[in-house]
């Protein structure tokens, strides 16, 4: 999900991050894990579809103007694009959400997910940043863990 409107930093899905779009950091990962079998981005704006194409990722669609605004729901956003899959003739077994705004993901974690039991919703969080340098301390134990 990218949405094109951003109000606290203009345009920064498509703003230069260690030399790269800041999206283009997310869909490097989804495409370097082999659990993830298609990346499709959702999203109302042209510029970041186009960049997005540019790095691997399929956008199939133009998300519509009413799940673009700052009060959309992310739950309705992707019902919308499983939608959309599902009246293209494919299915979608699980859907994995990868923001943007989240890049300093590490691949082998996307890699590691494993899809067990019923469940509606999974989150996975890492640890909670509680140093000055902003970086979390265990996060290496975290990864081993998985």
């Amino acid at each position: 999900m990218a949405r094109g409107g951003s109000k606290g930093i203009p345009r920064k899905n498509v703003c230069l991050v260690g030399g790269k779009p800041l999206i283009a950091w997310t869909i490097e990962a989804a495409l370097a894990s082999r659990s993830v079998q298609r990346v499709i981005l959702s999203t109302d704006d042209e510029e970041i579809a186009e960049t997005a194409r540019l790095y691997g990722c399929e956008v199939p669609f133009l998300r519509p103007a009413e799940l673009a605004r700052d009060e959309s729901s992310g739950f309705d956003v992707c019902e919308h694009a499983l939608r959309w899959i599902e009246a293209s003739g494919d299915h979608c077994d699980y859907l994995l959400v990868l923001q943007p705004t989240s890049p300093l993901r590490i691949v082998q974690i996307v890699a590691r997910l494993r899809v067990t039991g019923s469940f509606a919703c999974l989150w996975t969080p890492l640890p909670r940043c509680t140093t000055s340098t902003r970086s979390p301390p265990s996060i290496t134990s975290s990864i081993s863990t998985l």
